[in-house]
């Protein structure tokens, strides 16, 4: 894959050694974000999880998702080589609203992001969409796929999240290396796509 259009024309990541991105991996609570960062990070990821209590309770909404029992309470760090010229630093977002005011110290420098989404509670990744929006920041929706997930065409997911018809869509099983790294590589088509059109004459 060629990586060039993110960088000056005549110039190639080939000239100064591997491209270092930075990616942020968002959504809403319970969505999988720990998870990919874990199943794709070439080194062991740093995770500040901690266990649901009673406490919570009344703020960490568990419907569809009772079974949780941990949740993360700043970031979650990882990185993956996708090839000779790109490095990921991949930077998991805290999901619950109670640590949203985390978020902007997280998304600078950020290159593009990756939100997750559960087709069962669509609802709680729109505080992370409209923040991509906010921020201008280049993103991918990414459909973690559970067990018990309802399937729906992805033009209805598009609607009901209110995405640019331009917003790349995917499925992905977060749980799985290869499906989580398909979709950081359709978030770099994406962001590339984007950079090759910017440099086109109008």
């Amino acid at each position: 894959m060629d990586f060039a259009g993110f960088d000056h024309p005549g110039r190639t990541t080939r000239d100064r050694g591997p491209r270092s991105v930075k990616v942020m991996i968002a959504g809403g609570f319970g969505t999988g974000k720990t998870t990919m960062v874990r199943s794709v990070s070439d080194i062991k990821p740093l995770t500040t999880e901690e266990t649901l209590t009673e406490a919570s309770a009344d703020v960490d909404h568990l419907i569809g998702i009772a079974d949780k029992t941990r949740t993360t309470v700043s970031m979650d760090f990882g990185k993956i080589c996708l090839n000779d010229e790109l490095m990921l630093y991949l930077f998991g977002t805290p999901g619950q609203e109670r640590f949203w005011f985390l978020w902007n110290g997280l998304f600078k420098g950020a290159l593009g992001a990756v939100v997750l989404v559960d087709t069962r509670r669509l609802a709680s990744s729109f505080r992370a969409i409209e923040e991509m929006e906010r921020q201008d920041v280049p993103f991918v929706v990414a459909v973690n796929v559970f067990p018990d997930s309802p399937v729906h065409p992805v033009e209805e997911i598009r609607d009901a999240l209110d995405l640019d018809p331009h917003t790349p869509i995917v499925s992905c099983d977060a749980r799985d290396r290869r499906s989580s790294r398909d979709v950081l590589v359709a978030l770099i088509r994406h962001l590339q796509e984007r950079s090759t059109a910017a440099l086109e004459p109008r």
